[in-house]
C-alpha cells in the first residue's frame, strides 16, 4: 500500500491539518489555516517537534495504532516508530499536587512479564500522585511511598484499599491519623465466591442475603438496621459456625462449616473500618474508579502488543502522565 507524499503542515495554534499553501515569505513556504485562519511558515523546528508529539500522544492515550496514524499523518510506518521509540526513552516525571486532606485509593495490578503498577490516586481530582513498579504489593515500598506523600506536601485524610495486608500494615504505621476505608465491594465479592451462588445450608443462605445489601448502606440509620441483622444471624448461627471436626488429611480438629465461617470473619475484622464514608461523603466507600482505571489502562495497552518489557514500562509511565493532564 502506498500514500500520496503529500505531507500535510499542521496548524501550530489549533493543531488542524485543513490549511493550504499562502506564498512565501523570505524564501520560506508559507500556510494558512482554513481552521483558525493564521498564517505560519513551514520550516519551524519547534512546530515540527510539537506535531510529532501530537501524533504520539494519539498513540498512547487515543487507542491509535501506528497503521491508523500512517494514514491520518502521511509519515511513513517507520518514521512513526522512531520518534516513538525515542518518546518511549525519555518517559517523564510524574508531578505531585500538594493539596490538603487528599482521599487516597491504593491498589495494585499485575501486567505480564512479571509487571505490577500501584497506584496512589485521588480519589477526589481524579490524579495518580504517585505510582510504583515492582513485583508485588510490598509493605517497606508502601511505607516508603506513603513517607515520601507527606514530605512532598500531601496531606492525606483518608486511604480506600482492598485490604491487602502490606497495604493496611503501611497506612497505620505512617497515617496514625489517617481514616482506613475497607472497600465494600472487595468484601462482598470474596463473600459471594465462598457462599457460592446457591448455598447449601440455611445460614450460608441468610449470610449471603446480609452480605448482598452492604453497599447499598446510605446512612447511619440504614447502617443500625443492617447491624442488628448481623448480630442474630450470629446469635443464631454461632454454634453452627463454631462446630469442627476431624480432618484424616491434616490429621486435626478444624471447622466443619469454614465458608460460611470464612465470611462471616471476613466481615467481623473489617467492620472498624467499613463505613467511616458515612462520616465523610469525600472517602470513597470502594476502589471501584482505580479498578475501572486500571482496565482501561490494559485495554489501551493491549492495542501495542508486541512492545518490549522495557517499551512496555515506559508506555505506561506516559498513559498516567497524559491521564494527569486530562
Amino acid at each position: 500500500m502506498c500514500y500520496e507524499n503529500t505531507k500535510k503542515k499542521r496548524c501550530w495554534a489549533c493543531g488542524s491539518l485543513d490549511t493550504i499553501k499562502w506564498g512565501n515569505r523570505k524564501n520560506k513556504q508559507r500556510f494558512k489555516c482554513k481552521n483558525c485562519e493564521i498564517l505560519f511558515t513551514s520550516q519551524n523546528k519547534s512546530v515540527t517537534k510539537s506535531n510529532r508529539f501530537i501524533w504520539f500522544e494519539k498513540w498512547v492515550i487515543g487507542r491509535r495504532t501506528i497503521d491508523d496514524l500512517v494514514k491520518e499523518s502521511t509519515y511513513s510506518k517507520r518514521t512513526l516508530k522512531r520518534y516513538f521509540k525515542q518518546y518511549l526513552s525519555t518517559p517523564p516525571k510524574l508531578s505531585i499536587y500538594p493539596s490538603e486532606k487528599v482521599n487516597l485509593i491504593i491498589d495494585g495490578t499485575y501486567f505480564s512479564n512479571g509487571i505490577c503498577l500501584v497506584l496512589y490516586r485521588d480519589a477526589t481530582i481524579k490524579f495518580t500522585q504517585l505510582y510504583r513498579f515492582s513485583d508485588g504489593e510490598h509493605y517497606l515500598e508502601i511505607k516508603e511511598d506513603l513517607l515520601n506523600l507527606l514530605k512532598l506536601g500531601v496531606q492525606i485524610e483518608s486511604v480506600t484499599s482492598d485490604g491487602h495486608k502490606s497495604i493496611l500494615k503501611a497506612v497505620k504505621e505512617v497515617l496514625p491519623d489517617a481514616v482506613l476505608q475497607r472497600c465494600l465491594v472487595h468484601i462482598q465479592r470474596d463473600c459471594r465466591i465462598w457462599l457460592t451462588k446457591h448455598p447449601k445450608s440455611i445460614a450460608g443462605y441468610d449470610l449471603k442475603q446480609i452480605v448482598s445489601k452492604m453497599h447499598t448502606i446510605k446512612n447511619h440509620y440504614q447502617l443500625s438496621f443492617w447491624l442488628l441483622d448481623l448480630h442474630n444471624w450470629y446469635q443464631e448461627y454461632k454454634d453452627y459456625i463454631n462446630e469442627k471436626s476431624y480432618n484424616l488429611e491434616t490429621n486435626r480438629y478444624w471447622y466443619t462449616h469454614k465458608m460460611v465461617r470464612r465470611s462471616f470473619m471476613t466481615i467481623k475484622r473489617a467492620l472498624p473500618n467499613m463505613f467511616h464514608y458515612l462520616d465523610n461523603p469525600n472517602i470513597p466507600k470502594s476502589s471501584n474508579s482505580i479498578e475501572s482505571f486500571f482496565g482501561h489502562m490494559k485495554g489501551h495497552l493491549n492495542i501495542h502488543r508486541g512492545l518490549s518489557y522495557k517499551h512496555r514500562k515506559q508506555y505506561l509511565m506516559w498513559y498516567l502522565y497524559f491521564k494527569n493532564k486530562m
